[in-house]
């Protein structure tokens, strides 16, 4: 009867949100680290595990320095993303004109390599934070618009009706109604469009920048400084991470009468 508790608490532990992918992300750092010392394969292709450590015990506080400009370009492309997505996604689904004139260029415009055109934003705004927010921001706003179109069509159309019965205004009608019900679709494309920021932002120091984790990796490729280049991609993971994390906070307290938000209900003998 004693072990009855052990177990659920032990099972408890297993279904925490971070124990399965931390044990998952031991698993493979140990089978990485397994690969580098059976196919001996060199540090200058694959640095092992350890190496990386100690590449953060060294480079630690220059990787946190500059991880620091690249999360404000992240946020700064983010924030944009996000005010001028569900700004679009708004006018695209109120409108079939807008629509059809606007959406068939927004998707012309995701064929386009970013790094193809990030030097044209060096040239134009120089080597400072705006050409990183740029990047960022457009690799990041098509998702929002996507996601917010698509929320704001999905509204039942007899919930219009009852707004418009019951003699709602516009602003009423969408604060009460619209927007409430687009939400969770929203979050949806803002989740996608925080990592793909991250990517934006790394995207603008790669073309050029004097600082941040893209100029890093940059330095560090063409030293062929492979445990640097990879505690720099842990760092850059991270942020990602903690950002998701963040987004995924703000919609739990967004919208917790959705059904995504709930918790689920486990069987019981």
């Amino acid at each position: 009867m004693a072990a009855n508790p052990r177990r659920r608490l032990l099972a408890r532990a297993l279904d925490s949100a971070w124990i399965r992918p931390l044990v998952m992300m031991v698993g493979l750092i140990v089978l990485w680290d397994l690969a580098v010392r059976l196919l001996r394969i060199p540090p200058y292709l694959v640095p092992a595990p350890l190496d990386v450590v100690a590449a953060f015990r060294s480079e630690g506080g220059e990787l946190l320095a500059q991880a620091v400009p690249t999360t404000l370009a992240t946020l700064g492309g983010f924030g944009l993303s996000a005010v001028v997505g569900i700004g679009l996604a708004m006018l695209i689904a109120g409108s079939r004109r807008v629509e059809a004139y606007l959406y068939p260029l927004l998707v012309f415009s995701q064929s386009i390599p970013k790094v193809a055109v990030a030097p044209l934003f060096v040239v134009w705004f120089g080597f400072g934070m705006t050409p990183k927010v740029i990047s960022a921001f457009l690799l990041g706003v098509f998702p929002v618009v996507v996601s917010g179109v698509q929320g704001f069509k999905s509204l039942d159309p007899d919930m219009r009706d009852l707004a418009r019965a019951m003699k709602c205004s516009w602003l009423q009608t969408f604060r009460m109604v619209s927007l409430p019900h687009a939400l969770p679709s929203i979050f949806a494309g803002l989740k996608v469009s925080v990592t793909l920021a991250v990517v934006g932002a790394v995207v603008g120091e790669f073309v050029g920048a004097n600082s941040g984790i893209g100029f890093v990796l940059q330095r560090s490729i063409g030293n062929f400084d492979l445990p640097t280049m990879f505690a720099a991609l842990v760092i850059l993971a991270l942020i990602g991470v903690v950002l998701f994390a963040l987004v995924d906070l703000v919609e739990r307290l967004a919208v917790p009468w959705h059904a995504s938000q709930r918790a689920p209900i486990h069987a019981t003998a």
